[in-house]
This record gives C-alpha cells, structure tokens and sequence, in this order.
C-alpha cells in the first residue's frame, strides 16, 4: 500500500485560501465519497483509503491505496474549491510513505501548530477520523497510521513539557483585549457562536469578569447552555446587526461558509456608539467578519493569522521540549514503516506474513486439542487442578517438541547455532519482546 497525503496551513496560504477548502464535519462525508469515487476512477482501484482533516488553520487530505495519487488528489481538491491545481500547488505540501506518518504524529502532537503544543488539534483529529470511519472510507492503512498518531501525541503530553508554556488562541485575545482597554472588569463582551473555541474563550473573558457577557447563536438551546454557565444572556443570530453597537469586545468563530457580520451593520454600529472603538476578533475559517471591516477607523479587528505573533511568545522555553518530542515522532516513524513493510507484497513473498499466519495457526490448534481433552477429564469428575496441570504440561511440551528436537540435531557447529536462536526467542525479558502490530 501507499501513503500520502497533501495540505494547506497557516504557514503556507493566506486565511481566504484556506476558507475555500474549510469543511464542515456534516460535509465531510459527501466529500469523501467525492474523492473516493474520483481516485477510484483515475486508478482502477475502488478501495482507496481517504479522510480529511479542517480546522481553522489546517485541510488535510490522507490517503492510502495501491498507487500514490498525489496529482490527482491535488486536482480534485483545487476543484472544489474553485482554484487552478497551479495556484493550489504554490500554496500546499504533498507528503509520501514516512513523511506522511511524520507529518500526521507532528500535528497529532500539536508541534505543527500555530500554538505549539495546543491540545485541541488532537480532539480535531479523532473527529476527522470517527468522520471518516462512519462515511467508509477508513480502511486499515489509515486507520493504523490515526490510531499510532493518537499514541504517539499521548507519549509526547505526557513524557515532555511541549504545552506548558502554550499561550493559547483564547488567551491570546484577552492579552490584545487589555491592550485596547485599560479594565476588562468594564467592557460589555459579545460571543458569536456557541462551539468549543468560542467555549474557551468565554472562559478567559470571565476570569477577567467583565460588566456584561452575551452569546449570540442560531440556536438557542446551545446558547442558552453557554450563557447560563457564564452568567450571561443569550440572543438570536438574527438580533446582532441591531445590538452590535452595545458591547465594546465581539469573538466570532461559527462554521458559516460567509460572513455574518458585514461593513454595514458595524458602520451603523459605530454611529450609534459615537464612534467608541470597539475590539473585534474573528476565528472563523471561512471569514464571520467581512474584511473591509478592518480599515474602519474606530474597530480593532484581529484574525486567526494575526493572533500568529502574539501565541509564538515563549518560543525559546519549549526547545527542550520540541526535542523531546521529536524523538518518540521518529521511534513512532520508524514502528509505523516497519508495520507498513510487513504487510507489503515483498513481505509476503518472503514468507514473513504467511509463517506468522501459520505460527498462530498452529498454536491454535494445539490449543484447541488441549481444552478438548481437558474438558473430557473434568467431565469424568477429574481434579481441576491436576487437569490444569495436564493442559499446561501438553501446551508447553507441544511447542517445545519441534525445538528441543532441533537442539538434539545436526553437528556441532549447526547446534550452537540453534542454541543462539533459541536463546534469543525464548529466555529474554517479556517486557522487551515487541508488538508486530499484525
């Protein structure tokens, strides 16, 4: 099987690139089934492996099938955003076999992000993939490659300090937001969407216990839930062009596909506020704010991409860190190309697959034969320890048979090389004895 896989980020294309190739979960299916039945085609290979992965600051496509595809993915994402492969191309990365696995456990581990070491990319990951395996579209490739991600990240938080020193996007806001205001404990703050970044940023805001919170969302019953937990109110989406002029702090992060907050209504908004600033933050990919809204005089309008300088603080303190964690992405690497190689056909025409295939046949066979006759003897009334004696003694004399046999063979010379094999596959450390993944 081959891997690969192709992406845009916030270190590679500008925001309203990435807006055009930002799905929302619902769509992640139908645009799966996209894909699959376009690689399908191209490659005459129905079986091709496909999820996607988009968050604010990332679209990711992975793949896995017979014959790497890279081109075509590329061309098949460049439609569907509605850009030429050329324009697409200048802005993405394409990855093949290890640099794929390299690329997935980094992001996985929140080393690829904008906040290094941010946690919430990895709960974003595990959504693409339930996404992908509910659509069909996961087979065993990937989902080997997700699941050995999901580890590595887990080895890489809790055996090093890569997020201790995290400034997060939510965090971020706040510190622009007491640059603009001399005490928080004053502004009236409005929170347009009711989802998991809009969730954390309430949670500073409150911390700083402004004079008024509000969530604005298309359903009430979300942002009801919201509101009640910080103490604020909830209003429609529908109300916020006629109540944006009364609070002087607006977070937007909702999974529109355009603008809710147009030029207009914030003009009108400033009016009625006789032009006092107000500090808008939008998170959204694709855009809440429309971006004209930034030459206004009197609005401090801040994205995704202009948060970048103030989360990239500290950035000396987690070398040690990043280090660390480099090393467990390469050991992961090294086991998820070694599983790979396994399951190659090179492998299996030299008899690796089959002979493990085999070996555990055998066992279960001899197994099989052992619990059988230890069954007869117990239902003759038989002792259960002397029986569990007898299955014990059989299995362990069944699998030593061939070996020991071995060992009695041959000449001098042929028996300490079979002395050393045995050795070194039966009196070592179970602890150290590692897992095929098979």
């Amino acid at each position: 099987m081959a891997v690969w896989a192709l992406g845009i980020n916030h270190t590679t294309a500008p925001l309203d690139l990435r807006g055009r190739f930002a799905f929302a979960l619902d769509q992640i299916a139908p645009t799966l089934h996209g894909l699959r039945q376009s690689l399908g085609t191209a490659s005459r290979h129905p079986g091709v492996e496909t999820a996607i992965i988009s968050t604010c600051n990332r679209t990711e496509i992975y793949c896995a099938g017979e014959q790497p595809a890279v081109d075509h993915t590329l061309g098949w994402l460049a439609h569907s955003g509605g850009v030429s492969p050329a324009l697409l191309r200048s802005h993405s990365y394409t990855l093949e076999d290890s640099l794929v696995a390299r690329h997935a456990f980094r992001v996985a581990s929140g080393l690829d992000s904008m906040v290094l070491g941010e946690a919430q990319i990895l709960g974003q990951m595990k959504d693409a993939v339930r996404a992908a395996e509910t659509a069909g579209a996961l087979g065993t490739t990937l989902n080997q490659l997700f699941q050995r991600s999901f580890a590595v990240a887990k080895e890489v938080r809790t055996s090093t300090e890569i997020g201790a020193h995290s400034i997060s996007m939510a965090a971020a806001a706040v510190r622009l937001a007491s640059q603009l205001f001399e005490d928080l404990g004053k502004i009236r703050v409005l929170f347009v969407g009711a989802g998991e970044m809009i969730e954390l940023c309430a949670t500073h805001f409150a911390a700083k216990n402004p004079k008024q919170i509000a969530i604005a969302n298309r359903t009430l019953e979300r942002g009801e839930k919201l509101a009640t937990r910080f103490g604020g109110e909830v209003m429609r989406l529908a109300d916020l062009p006629e109540r944006l002029h009364e609070f002087d702090a607006v977070i937007s992060c909702t999974a529109s596909s355009l603008p809710i907050i147009g030029l207009g209504a914030v003009e009108r908004a400033l009016k009625k506020r006789r032009h006092r600033p107000i500090f808008m933050v939008d998170l959204a990919v694709p855009r809440d704010i429309e971006p004209e809204v930034k030459a206004l005089g009197d609005v401090y309008l801040y994205t995704v991409d202009d948060l970048a300088t103030v989360v990239q603080t500290a950035q000396a303190n987690r070398q040690a860190a990043v280090a660390q964690a480099e090393a467990i992405i390469d050991a992961g690497v090294q086991s998820f190309m070694h599983w790979m190689e396994l399951r190659s056909p090179a492998a299996a025409d030299g008899g690796v697959v089959p002979l493990i295939q085999q070996l555990n046949a055998q066992t279960d066979e001899w197994r099989a034969l052992e619990i059988a006759r230890a069954k007869k003897l117990l239902a003759k009334g038989e002792d259960m320890d002397a029986v569990l004696e007898a299955l014990s003694r059989g299995l362990t004399q069944k699998m030593l048979h061939g070996t020991l046999a071995e060992l009695r063979a041959g000449d001098a010379e042929m028996r300490a090389q079979t002395a050393q094999t045995v050795s070194r596959l039966f009196l070592r450390s179970q602890s150290k004895t590692p897992h095929n993944g098979l």
